[in-house]
């Protein structure tokens, strides 16, 4: 699971449209879910890619009702924008990835800053790490750390 923060605007959308073209999916289906709550797209490889979208949901009862658990299956790459909303129902190892504009930053960037929460998800990160060269983890900005996990800026 890939657990995306931050606010309107951010990039969160943008993020899992690489994802999608990461995994072989066509990055121009890839839309916002905001009301649709979830988009499915077409397997490739044997992975599903599941986006969600947390926006509109009140409760965690909300989220409940929507099936949400059902998508935590092995075979789904889960992407979730809002993730923050509702934290308690998200699966502990998962890869939390914030993403922010800078100040005085040209429209176009963006800060993103992964934490690994979990075995899986640390691993996860080294290969996302190795494939930018960045050479391994580096701290939080800003004072942030990763509650015992592994940190990617």
């Amino acid at each position: 699971m890939v657990a995306l923060v931050g606010p309107l605007g951010a990039g969160k959308t943008a993020f899992v449209q690489g994802l999608a073209e990461g995994l072989g999916v066509d990055p121009a289906e890839v839309s916002s879910p905001t009301f649709a709550i979830a988009s499915e797209y077409p397997e490739v490889g044997g992975l599903r890619l599941v986006h969600v979208d947390l926006f509109r949901l009140a409760s965690e009862a909300e989220l409940e009702a929507t099936g949400f658990r059902d998508l935590l299956a092995p075979d789904v790459v889960l992407a979730v924008e809002w993730a923050d909303r509702f934290p308690e129902a998200l699966p502990r190892d998962r890869l939390e990835v914030r993403l922010e504009r800078r100040a005085g930053a040209e429209a176009t960037h963006r800060e993103i800053f992964a934490v690994a929460l979990g075995p899986a998800a640390a691993e996860l990160l080294a290969r996302w790490s190795a494939a930018r060269g960045t050479g391994g983890p580096a701290h939080p900005p800003r004072g942030r750390r990763g509650k015992g996990g592994t940190a990617l800026r």
